[in-house]
Protein backbone atom coordinates (compact mmCIF):
# COMPACT_ATOMS: atom_id res chain seq x y z
CA UNK A 1 0.00 0.00 0.00
CA UNK A 2 1.25 3.47 -0.89
CA UNK A 3 1.10 5.11 2.53
CA UNK A 4 2.83 8.25 1.25
CA UNK A 5 0.03 8.77 -1.28
CA UNK A 6 -2.59 8.42 1.46
CA UNK A 7 -0.77 10.88 3.74
CA UNK A 8 -0.27 13.32 0.87
CA UNK A 9 -3.94 13.19 -0.12
CA UNK A 10 -5.24 13.94 3.36
CA UNK A 11 -2.64 16.68 3.84
CA UNK A 12 -3.17 18.41 0.49
CA UNK A 13 -6.93 17.98 0.25
CA UNK A 14 -7.95 18.58 3.86
CA UNK A 15 -4.88 19.85 5.72
CA UNK A 16 -4.97 16.77 7.97
CA UNK A 17 -1.82 15.13 9.30
CA UNK A 18 -2.27 11.38 9.72
CA UNK A 19 -1.01 9.97 13.01
CA UNK A 20 -1.91 6.26 12.97
CA UNK A 21 -1.59 4.69 9.53
CA UNK A 22 -3.07 1.38 10.69
CA UNK A 23 -6.60 2.81 10.57
CA UNK A 24 -6.11 3.90 6.96
CA UNK A 25 -4.58 0.60 5.93
CA UNK A 26 -7.81 -1.02 7.09
CA UNK A 27 -10.05 1.64 5.55
CA UNK A 28 -8.43 1.30 2.13
CA UNK A 29 -8.47 -2.51 2.03
CA UNK A 30 -11.45 -4.22 0.41
CA UNK A 31 -12.63 -7.68 1.48
CA UNK A 32 -11.76 -9.06 -1.96
CA UNK A 33 -8.10 -8.19 -1.37
CA UNK A 34 -8.11 -9.85 2.05
CA UNK A 35 -9.77 -12.99 0.70
CA UNK A 36 -7.28 -13.19 -2.14
CA UNK A 37 -4.12 -12.65 -0.08
CA UNK A 38 -5.20 -14.86 2.86
CA UNK A 39 -2.88 -13.06 5.29
CA UNK A 40 -3.73 -12.95 8.98
CA UNK A 41 -2.34 -9.42 9.33
CA UNK A 42 -4.89 -7.99 6.86
CA UNK A 43 -8.29 -6.62 7.87
CA UNK A 44 -10.96 -5.42 5.45
CA UNK A 45 -12.77 -2.10 5.81
CA UNK A 46 -16.27 -3.35 6.65
CA UNK A 47 -16.16 -2.66 10.40
CA UNK A 48 -14.57 0.76 10.10
CA UNK A 49 -17.05 1.59 7.32
CA UNK A 50 -19.84 0.83 9.80
CA UNK A 51 -18.30 3.35 12.19
CA UNK A 52 -17.76 5.98 9.51
CA UNK A 53 -21.37 5.65 8.37
CA UNK A 54 -22.57 6.56 11.86
CA UNK A 55 -20.11 9.47 12.19
CA UNK A 56 -21.14 10.99 8.85
CA UNK A 57 -24.81 10.67 9.72
CA UNK A 58 -24.23 12.35 13.09
CA UNK A 59 -22.33 15.30 11.61
CA UNK A 60 -24.76 15.82 8.74
CA UNK A 61 -27.66 15.65 11.21
CA UNK A 62 -26.02 18.28 13.39
CA UNK A 63 -25.35 20.50 10.37
CA UNK A 64 -28.95 20.32 9.18
CA UNK A 65 -30.28 20.89 12.71
CA UNK A 66 -28.17 24.05 13.02
CA UNK A 67 -28.74 25.48 9.54
CA UNK A 68 -32.39 24.60 8.88
CA UNK A 69 -34.33 25.53 12.05
CA UNK A 70 -37.56 25.75 10.06
CA UNK A 71 -37.56 22.07 9.06
CA UNK A 72 -39.50 19.50 11.07
CA UNK A 73 -38.07 16.12 12.09
CA UNK A 74 -39.47 14.24 9.10
CA UNK A 75 -38.17 16.83 6.64
CA UNK A 76 -34.74 16.74 8.27
CA UNK A 77 -34.64 12.95 8.00
CA UNK A 78 -35.53 13.00 4.31
CA UNK A 79 -33.02 15.78 3.64
CA UNK A 80 -30.29 13.80 5.40
CA UNK A 81 -31.18 10.64 3.47
CA UNK A 82 -30.55 12.45 0.18
CA UNK A 83 -27.13 13.59 1.41
CA UNK A 84 -25.78 10.33 2.85
CA UNK A 85 -27.19 7.94 0.23
CA UNK A 86 -25.01 5.66 -1.89
CA UNK A 87 -25.28 7.82 -5.01
CA UNK A 88 -24.13 10.93 -3.15
CA UNK A 89 -21.27 9.47 -1.12
CA UNK A 90 -19.88 7.47 -4.05
CA UNK A 91 -19.54 10.74 -5.97
CA UNK A 92 -17.82 12.41 -3.01
CA UNK A 93 -15.39 9.47 -2.88
CA UNK A 94 -14.33 9.99 -6.49
CA UNK A 95 -14.15 13.77 -6.13
CA UNK A 96 -11.55 13.56 -3.37
CA UNK A 97 -9.61 10.73 -5.02
CA UNK A 98 -10.12 7.92 -2.52
CA UNK A 99 -10.99 5.53 -5.35
CA UNK A 100 -7.40 5.48 -6.63
CA UNK A 101 -6.01 4.27 -3.30
CA UNK A 102 -8.12 1.29 -2.27
CA UNK A 103 -6.63 -2.20 -2.49
CA UNK A 104 -8.86 -4.59 -4.43
CA UNK A 105 -8.60 -8.25 -5.29
CA UNK A 106 -7.84 -9.05 -8.92
CA UNK A 107 -11.37 -10.30 -9.54
CA UNK A 108 -12.99 -7.19 -8.06
CA UNK A 109 -10.65 -4.98 -10.07
CA UNK A 110 -11.38 -6.88 -13.29
CA UNK A 111 -15.13 -6.60 -12.69
CA UNK A 112 -15.01 -2.81 -12.39
CA UNK A 113 -15.11 -2.64 -8.61
CA UNK A 114 -13.16 0.61 -8.55
CA UNK A 115 -16.12 2.29 -10.23
CA UNK A 116 -18.92 0.47 -8.40
CA UNK A 117 -21.07 2.96 -6.44
CA UNK A 118 -21.66 0.64 -3.48
CA UNK A 119 -17.94 0.01 -3.03
CA UNK A 120 -17.12 3.71 -3.39
CA UNK A 121 -19.78 4.73 -0.88
CA UNK A 122 -18.43 2.19 1.62
CA UNK A 123 -14.88 3.45 1.00
CA UNK A 124 -15.84 7.06 1.72
CA UNK A 125 -17.48 5.98 4.96
CA UNK A 126 -14.48 3.81 5.88
CA UNK A 127 -12.07 6.68 5.26
CA UNK A 128 -14.14 8.93 7.52
CA UNK A 129 -14.17 6.17 10.12
CA UNK A 130 -10.37 6.03 9.99
CA UNK A 131 -10.09 9.79 10.41
CA UNK A 132 -12.48 9.66 13.37
CA UNK A 133 -10.43 6.97 15.12
CA UNK A 134 -7.14 8.69 14.34
CA UNK A 135 -7.90 12.40 14.69
CA UNK A 136 -11.38 12.75 16.16
CA UNK A 137 -14.78 14.10 15.19
CA UNK A 138 -13.61 17.60 14.28
CA UNK A 139 -11.23 16.19 11.68
CA UNK A 140 -14.09 14.32 9.98
CA UNK A 141 -16.02 17.58 9.92
CA UNK A 142 -13.11 19.13 8.00
CA UNK A 143 -13.71 16.54 5.26
CA UNK A 144 -17.46 17.16 5.16
CA UNK A 145 -16.88 20.92 5.13
CA UNK A 146 -14.75 20.41 2.03
CA UNK A 147 -17.06 18.28 -0.10
CA UNK A 148 -20.53 17.90 1.44
CA UNK A 149 -21.55 21.07 3.28
CA UNK A 150 -20.87 23.39 0.30
CA UNK A 151 -23.12 21.23 -1.88
CA UNK A 152 -25.90 21.44 0.70
CA UNK A 153 -25.57 25.23 0.68
CA UNK A 154 -25.62 25.24 -3.12
CA UNK A 155 -28.92 23.34 -3.16
CA UNK A 156 -27.50 20.21 -4.77
CA UNK A 157 -29.72 17.95 -2.64
CA UNK A 158 -32.92 19.98 -2.68
CA UNK A 159 -34.66 18.09 -5.49
CA UNK A 160 -32.98 14.70 -5.37
CA UNK A 161 -35.42 12.11 -4.08
CA UNK A 162 -34.17 8.53 -3.96
CA UNK A 163 -36.65 5.61 -4.12
CA UNK A 164 -36.48 4.90 -0.36
CA UNK A 165 -37.31 8.51 0.45
CA UNK A 166 -40.03 8.67 -2.20
CA UNK A 167 -41.63 5.48 -0.87
CA UNK A 168 -41.56 6.78 2.70
CA UNK A 169 -43.15 10.07 1.66
CA UNK A 170 -45.82 8.39 -0.47
CA UNK A 171 -46.92 5.97 2.24
CA UNK A 172 -46.87 8.58 5.00
CA UNK A 173 -49.59 10.52 3.20
CA UNK A 174 -52.04 8.13 4.85
CA UNK A 175 -50.56 8.50 8.33
CA UNK A 176 -47.75 6.94 10.32
CA UNK A 177 -46.33 3.74 8.83
CA UNK A 178 -43.65 1.20 9.71
CA UNK A 179 -41.27 0.29 6.89
CA UNK A 180 -38.49 -2.25 7.28
CA UNK A 181 -35.79 -3.56 4.96
CA UNK A 182 -34.60 -7.14 5.38
CA UNK A 183 -31.89 -9.19 3.71
CA UNK A 184 -33.30 -12.16 1.79
CA UNK A 185 -30.03 -13.57 0.52
CA UNK A 186 -26.46 -12.75 -0.43
CA UNK A 187 -24.88 -14.69 -3.27
CA UNK A 188 -21.83 -14.72 -5.51
CA UNK A 189 -18.09 -14.63 -4.81
CA UNK A 190 -16.59 -12.09 -2.42
CA UNK A 191 -15.42 -9.84 -5.26
CA UNK A 192 -18.85 -9.76 -6.92
CA UNK A 193 -21.51 -10.16 -4.23
CA UNK A 194 -25.18 -9.70 -5.04
CA UNK A 195 -27.63 -8.83 -2.26
CA UNK A 196 -31.39 -9.29 -2.36
CA UNK A 197 -33.53 -7.22 -0.01
CA UNK A 198 -37.24 -7.02 0.75
CA UNK A 199 -39.14 -3.95 1.93
CA UNK A 200 -42.13 -4.56 4.19
CA UNK A 201 -44.99 -2.31 5.23
CA UNK A 202 -46.29 -3.18 8.68
CA UNK A 203 -44.83 -6.67 8.29
CA UNK A 204 -46.09 -7.35 4.74
CA UNK A 205 -43.58 -7.50 1.85
CA UNK A 206 -44.38 -4.86 -0.77
CA UNK A 207 -41.22 -4.97 -2.88
CA UNK A 208 -37.98 -6.82 -3.53
CA UNK A 209 -34.78 -5.81 -5.25
CA UNK A 210 -31.15 -6.71 -5.70
CA UNK A 211 -27.85 -4.90 -6.06
CA UNK A 212 -24.13 -5.18 -5.46
CA UNK A 213 -24.51 -3.58 -2.04
CA UNK A 214 -27.22 -3.76 0.61
CA UNK A 215 -27.96 -0.07 0.11
CA UNK A 216 -28.41 -0.51 -3.64
CA UNK A 217 -30.66 -3.53 -3.05
CA UNK A 218 -32.78 -1.52 -0.62
CA UNK A 219 -33.22 1.22 -3.22
CA UNK A 220 -34.19 -1.37 -5.84
CA UNK A 221 -36.74 -2.90 -3.46
CA UNK A 222 -38.20 0.54 -2.75
CA UNK A 223 -38.42 1.24 -6.48
CA UNK A 224 -40.33 -1.99 -7.06
CA UNK A 225 -42.73 -1.04 -4.26
CA UNK A 226 -43.25 2.38 -5.87
CA UNK A 227 -43.91 0.74 -9.24
CA UNK A 228 -46.51 -1.55 -7.66
CA UNK A 229 -48.21 1.40 -5.97
CA UNK A 230 -48.35 3.24 -9.29
CA UNK A 231 -49.92 0.22 -10.99
CA UNK A 232 -52.52 -0.11 -8.23
CA UNK A 233 -53.65 3.46 -8.86
CA UNK A 234 -54.52 2.70 -12.50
Amino acid sequence: MNFDAIKDLFASQFGLKIQNLAYYETAFTHSSYVNEKKREDLTDNERIEFLGDAVIELLVSNYLYAHYPELKEGDLSRFRARIVCEESLSKRCVEVGFDHLIRLGKGEEANGGRKRPGLLCDLYEAACGAVYKDLGLEAVEVILADNIYPKIEAGRFDRQVDPKTALQEELQKNGEIQLSYDLIEASGPAHNRVFRMAVSLDGQVIGEGQGQSKKAAQQAAAQEALDRLAQDKH
